[in-house]
């Protein structure tokens, strides 16, 4: 026994293998925050020489392979490839790919191919021109990452020197809604901040708050001299608020008509008062119509106006309508008399002040998105006994942000993943009284997440009062198709709209463009949308900003911990409507506005030679 005993060791980590997982997360740091606009053909050739690197020899196809596929990417990026040495490439590749032994040979194959088939026109620029056909214009990666190229690093640094007003007016050059998107906003720009290489991205949403918290009144620039034009707007969501904005401080005479009692569309019929409190909203609506925008509400294009009536009297037409109608699950008992309602439904009604009573109530919301969140949240607050998200994927599929998933379940909602709807189980006076839910299990991966199949399970029944499916909006584009506007798969066509003879002049985009998308999306669609209809009404105006930014130091930027916007207490922010969110404090917003790179002084954003309008 003894003899045994003295064979057994525990294997413990040596130096070198601390410093291999080291660097195995200095590599995933510098993976996550690779920049947009990156040459795909050396990016895919760093991943082949990586593949070499895990190669643990014993095969041909990974050891030799391989290798030489990084010695044909090598050809190419030199300006020394031709037609077969794509040929080449590929055969060398599909060979790997089917006779590999392990992952590693293959998966590298595999991540070739969908460079070829995906990236041709990059390998042709590189063959023909010599040089790489990517987009370098902008390098800064926030900037870019930003759909509407707002000024991050900008306004920043004048948060950390506690300018908020200056850096309130610097957002506003491209993004007239500073405010709400330093609420809601999904900060695309952080998910490839440069931060990351060092410790972890800045908090720039957060930073945006503190700007627009501290800000004060801030007046919007003065308006252009009057081109005596006129453009008229339907739909007062952001993106017709954006479109309208800019037009207005070009001179054209803008005209806003908005189908529902109040503007803001989503932000107001869609997104809680905890998320995006409406005194902010209504503030920031009334500064962007302080440019003298018009605005006729209760108005819906197709009853009490038609479309031929607006574009015979505006010289131009956005439409930015949004998406606002409830789509349908489609199961058995969906028609319930009672006890089943639509997300979209539900939040319109709070949107108007017009707040249900669920007391005591089982709510069971279907759907995984941030609306979906919001309806479960929503439905705590107004007094729900309990809360279940019925949601047919895994939890960690969600597209909702995980601080919305996160959030909802601190406040008491039951996250229930892996669960398809089948049918609404209903009682003698046609009201729903539960939902039938089929367990689902974990499959292949399709469209980048695994997809969900049924389980070999009973059915389960979840015994509810109310019903409220969150699966998703549609777009109300009957009425323009009739009047010859082109609709496509029940989204507006936004190119060929403006080019119908009898229909010259009248723009679209948003989410009646793109489908249901993000606000930040919506406005840089009208910011486009507004240069467009400059161009068409024959001036080129520019948006530009006098607010002169620091100046970047050179102070080392050693590792430093990521400030995060403190949450009240679940406890209770789930008992009311209020804001959930504290802003930073001065000594947090300038420690954290100190950990920016300035990525738009140094290195290649220093080429860029000022900070030109990004329209």
């Amino acid at each position: 026994m003894e003899r045994e005993l003295s064979r057994l060791t525990i294997i413990t980590k040596d130096k070198a293998q601390v410093t291999m997982e080291s660097l195995y997360q200095d590599l995933e740091r510098r993976i996550v925050a690779s920049p947009p606009g990156l040459c795909t053909i050396d990016l895919t050739r760093s991943f082949i020489k990586m593949c070499l690197a895990q190669s643990c020899g014993k095969c041909v196809p990974c050891r030799v392979g391989l290798r030489q596929l990084a010695r044909l990417f090598d050809d190419v990026l030199d300006g020394n490839a031709t037609e077969e040495t794509l040929d080449v490439i590929r055969l060398t590749a599909e060979g790997i790919y089917y006779s590999a032994d392990c992952a590693i040979g293959y998966e590298a194959a595999k991540l070739v191919l969908k460079c070829i088939d995906g990236c041709e026109d990059d390998f042709r620029s590189h063959m023909e021109r010599g040089f790489c056909s990517c987009n370098s214009n902008q390098p800064v990666a926030c900037v870019k990452s930003c759909p509407a190229g707002v000024d991050i690093p900008g306004y920043i640094a004048l948060v950390h020197e506690g300018r908020y007003a200056d850096a309130v007016r610097l957002i506003r050059r491209d993004n007239p809604m500073p405010t709400t998107c330093a609420y809601i906003c999904e900060h695309p720009c952080e998910n490839r901040c440069k931060r990351t290489l060092i410790d972890a991205p800045v908090n720039i949403r957060g930073l945006k708050k503190m700007a627009v918290d501290n800000a004060g009144d801030v007046p919007v620039p003065a308006c252009n001299e009057p081109t005596g034009k006129k453009v008229a707007i339907i739909g007062g969501g952001p993106g017709g608020l954006s479109a309208a904005y800019y037009l207005a401080l070009m001179g054209h005479k803008v005209t806003i008509f908005e189908q529902r009692k109040q503007l803001g569309g989503m932000l107001r019929y869609g997104i809680p008062n905890y998320r995006l409190p409406r005194k902010k909203l209504d503030a920031e609506i009334n500064s962007i119509l302080s440019t003298g925008i018009e605005v006729k509400k209760n108005i819906s294009v197709g009853t009490d106006i038609t479309l031929e009536d607006i574009n015979k009297e505006y010289n131009a037409v956005y439409i930015s309508i949004g998406a606002h109608a409830d789509k349908k699950i489609g199961i058995d008992g969906e028609d319930a008399k009672t006890g089943v309602i639509s997300a979209v439904e539900m939040l319109r009604a709070i949107g108007d002040d017009e707040m249900p009573d669920y007391t005591g109530k089982r709510v069971v919301v279907i759907g995984g998105g941030n609306v979906a969140m919001d309806v479960a949240r929503s439905s705590v607050r107004l007094g729900a006994e309990k809360v279940s998200i019925v949601y047919r994927r895994r939890k960690a599929d969600m597209t909702a942000l995980p601080e919305e998933v996160e959030g909802a379940e601190a406040e008491g909602c039951d996250v229930l993943e892996l669960m398809s709807p089948v049918r609404i189980e209903k009682d003698e006076n046609d009201a729903a009284v539960g939902l039938w839910v089929q367990p689902q299990m974990i499959s292949r991966i399709k469209g980048g997440r695994p997809s969900p199949k049924t389980a070999a399970k009973d059915e389960v029944l979840i015994p509810c009062d109310l019903i409220v499916v969150a699966i998703g909006q549609g777009i109300e584009t009957r009425y323009f198709e009739e009047h010859g506007v082109t609709v496509k798969r029940g989204t507006i066509e936004a190119l060929d709209t403006s080019e119908i003879k009898e229909r010259k002049g009248i723009f679209a985009g948003g989410d009646c463009v793109t489908g249901p998308a993000t606000v930040i999306r919506a406005i840089a669609a009208g910011k486009v949308a507004a240069a467009n209809i400059d161009e068409y009404l024959g001036y080129h105006h520019e948006i530009t900003s006098d607010v002169e930014i620091p100046y970047a130091g050179y102070e080392d930027k050693v590792p430093c911990g990521r400030v995060e916007v403190a949450l009240r207490d679940a406890a209770d922010r789930k008992k009311d409507f209020e804001p959930i969110e504290y802003g930073f404090s001065c000594e947090e917003a300038c420690q954290e506005s100190g950990r920016c790179l300035r990525c738009d002084h140094f290195g290649f954003g220093s080429f860029r030679g000022g900070r030109e309008k990004q329209w």
